[in-house]
């Protein structure tokens, strides 16, 4: 009974979501992360100035990070990742999305500007996805895997 009652409190922790007024997040690869804007009166993207979302918890690697965002009478006009500009950054009227690839470790620093059309209106949620960029050793691995099995497929067919 204590293990469901664990596993239930891990999931109910997973299933929050983050404010945006520079915060602090534990993040683990492969897994998505809901962060929102709150307006404060002299900080923050929703105030006229910008948001700093800083993730912990990544070993050092190279990682590739999806930001989506969306706002109500605010738009996005940069996104940098630990100080990196994204690989693509689609801006629509209403919402974005930016790619990074960046090689770190731990945090990640997420600054968010943008430009506000409404400030008493104003309002943005959105998601970023962290994952692990594999390295070239692990292609080379692959290959010869599937060399082995070619050469296996090969002699088979011939003693057939």
């Amino acid at each position: 009974m204590k293990f469901k009652f664990a596993v239930a409190a891990i999931l109910a922790c997973a299933a929050f979501s983050a404010s945006a007024a520079d915060q602090v997040v534990q993040i683990t690869p492969d897994l998505t992360y809901d962060f929102k804007g709150i307006s404060t009166p002299t900080d923050g993207l929703l105030s006229g100035g910008n948001d700093t979302i800083t993730f912990e918890g990544l070993a050092p690697g190279m990682y590739e990070a999806v930001l989506s965002f969306s706002g109500n009478y605010v738009k996005l006009s940069s996104a940098w990742l630990n100080n990196e500009m994204p690989l693509s950054l689609v801006n629509g009227s209403k919402s974005a999305s930016a790619l990074f690839e960046i090689t770190t470790s731990s945090p990640l620093t997420l600054s968010l500007n943008g430009i506000l059309t409404n400030a008493s209106l104003a309002a943005y949620s959105g998601q970023i996805t962290v994952t692990a960029v594999p390295e070239p050793e692990t292609y080379g691995m692959l290959l010869g895997g599937l060399g082995i099995l070619g050469a296996v497929a090969a002699r088979r067919k011939k003693q057939a």
